[in-house]
């Protein structure tokens, strides 16, 4: 038979590890969130990792204390700095993700292509004479 004490001490540590479980899950979830940001502002996530930074209350959109979970990550944008990043999770939902200030990349059809697309007006209708007048 399990005393009170025996029962009392196995379920909070049956608690803990359901809540570890529970937040390696988030990880994931925090992980593919930064992996989408990170392609949307075409950067490239380092170390294919976030670290999980701190745990805090926060309100949420309709003004209730929920925990919230603070993740670090950093990318990088030419390959040679990392930048930090930050991601806040309330719940399951993104609250905040921040990158920190950096350089953005050239387009691929930067001055040189553009120097190719312009159209001079007065060339062109030299090369093209209007037909039928």
């Amino acid at each position: 038979m399990l005393t009170l004490g025996e029962l009392t001490v196995l379920l909070l540590a049956g608690s803990l590890c359901a809540w570890f479980w529970h937040g390696h899950g988030v990880h994931e979830h925090a992980l593919k969130l930064v992996r989408q940001a990170c392609l949307r502002e075409d950067v490239l996530l380092l170390d294919d990792n976030v670290a999980f930074r701190r745990l805090r209350l926060l309100r949420d959109r309709s003004g209730r204390l929920r925990l919230a979970r603070e993740y670090g990550f950093e990318f990088t944008v030419t390959g040679e700095q990392r930048h930090p990043g930050r991601l806040v999770l309330v719940g399951r939902s993104p609250a905040q993700i921040e990158l920190a200030p950096h350089p953005f990349r050239e387009p691929l059809d930067s001055a040189e292509g553009e120097a190719e697309r312009v159209v001079k007006l007065d060339e062109w209708r030299r090369r093209h004479p209007p037909q039928g007048r």
